[in-house]
């Protein structure tokens, strides 16, 4: 499920009436949210910061909370309960003045298909009531940021999907957002144009951009994110720094050995010999070893296929929320 977002016209604000946060290290600070639609408990009584400059990864299976929670960060959804802090600012209560310092791409395409991309841009930047000079500035920067300015007079009907998912990232940096939320940023793309997308949002970060991302790439989680935070059934159920959290509670490296119940009994009998714990999946043997179980390689050469490899993120996640497959 994406999240839905349109620009509002951005209403203007004295700096005597918001609270001063230009010390804040503090850009989203969340305490016992909560969130029920009907007798169904959706997100149960979470709390997170995210500190300026991190890129967050906000991980899930579906139905785990994730969208409900983001939309909820946008006041899209109202909370039953705790509260939302962002620039320091109360959630909603300062929803506009929140928003300018926004910027958001959905996991839905929500461009207008009967303009052009300059055009989306253009349109974009007047609900932020940005000068018309400095939008054709920030414009013409984006579109050769994200390699598209030989595309600025193109429908968006005629883009490729690659093209559509940088526009949309063009086009939440209009506004020069201090907080970027990602929503699955690199759905359904091939992978020449998921590496252009890391590589922009990569050097966003150095410029330090603070992000909050959610996608089902891990890979893509691993590579961007300072930290990650994993919900499951509306919980929090761990958050810290990625490889360390690996480390703690995977291990080191993971041995995946496919073969017949006999090898793999004698295989597991073989693997106690190490520090390690074991998954029996079907066909497959699973060894999660916290120490150099090198010296068991040579028992390997009696498997069908094995294949050694360090532990990462997906394996964190399958052991906190589980190999089965969920509806949302």
């Amino acid at each position: 499920m994406g999240l839905g977002y349109t620009g509002t016209m951005i209403q203007t604000i004295t700096q005597q009436e918001l609270p001063d946060a230009s010390g804040s290290q503090t850009v989203v600070s969340v305490t016992g949210l909560t969130k029920r639609f009907g007798e169904r408990l959706v997100v149960d009584n979470i709390s997170f910061d995210i500190q300026r400059g991190q890129c967050v990864g906000f991980l899930g299976p579906n139905g785990a909370g994730k969208t409900t929670c983001i939309s909820m960060l946008l006041g899209l959804v109202e909370k039953n309960a705790g509260e939302i802090r962002i620039f320091d600012l109360e959630a909603p209560r300062f929803h506009r003045e929140i928003k300018a310092r926004i910027g958001v791409v959905p996991q839905a395409d929500s461009l207008d298909p009967d303009l052009s991309v300059e055009e989306n841009l253009r349109t974009y930047a007047g609900y932020f009531r940005i000068p018309r000079r400095l939008a054709r500035q920030r414009i013409e920067e984006l579109l050769h940021f994200f390699a598209l300015h030989n595309r600025r007079d193109e429908i968006i009907e005629h883009l490729s999907g690659g093209q559509r998912r940088r526009l949309l990232l063009a086009r939440a940096l209009l506004n020069e957002p201090e907080l970027l939320i990602l929503d699955e940023p690199t759905i359904g793309l091939d992978p020449q144009a998921r590496h252009l997308i890391w590589e922009r949002l990569a050097i966003l970060q150095t410029q330090g951009t603070t992000m909050l991302l959610t996608s089902h790439y891990l890979d893509e989680v691993s590579r961007l994110s300072q930290q990650v935070l994993i919900l499951d059934h509306g919980q929090v159920v761990v958050q810290g720094e990625p490889q360390q959290l690996i480390t703690d509670m995977v291990g080191l490296e993971v041995f995946e050995v496919d073969g017949t119940v006999a090898e793999l009994d004698a295989l597991a009998a073989s693997f106690r010999q190490c520090n390690a714990t074991q998954e029996r999946v079907g066909d497959k043997l699973y060894v999660y070893a916290r120490e150099d179980c090198s010296r068991l390689v040579k028992v390997l050469g009696n498997a069908g296929s094995w294949v050694r490899r360090p532990a990462n993120l997906e394996d964190l996640f399958i052991q906190l929320t589980g190999r089965s497959l969920r509806e949302s």
